[in-house]
């Protein structure tokens, strides 16, 4: 599956995933995928929720590791420059 397929299979499945957070006021948009990490944005009720890193590891994260082949993680993309600062430090020491 090429990036182009496995983004539209990532926001097929977020759209699924959608109507439970906009339940509580809150909602999520894809934002971004590189080297096997969705990157996503929360709105509404759910920016600066304290259990919103429960939530994407716990629910969003599950299910798109479940349905989505290559996904290895879901953060939140404000997070994206200390993940990836993070992944190059892990790859110099190897």
């Amino acid at each position: 599956m090429d990036n182009e397929q496995t983004e539209k299979l990532i926001i097929k499945t977020l759209d699924k995933i959608r109507p439970f957070l906009q339940r509580d006021g809150g909602d999520v948009t894809f934002d971004s995928f590189e080297d096997g990490i969705v990157y996503v944005n929360i709105h509404g009720a759910c920016e600066g929720c304290a259990l919103i890193n429960n939530d994407i590891e716990e629910g969003i994260e599950v299910i798109l590791m479940e349905e989505v082949p290559g996904v290895i993680a879901v953060r939140l993309a404000s997070d994206k420059a200390a993940v990836q600062e993070a992944m190059r430090n892990i790859k110099s020491q190897n």
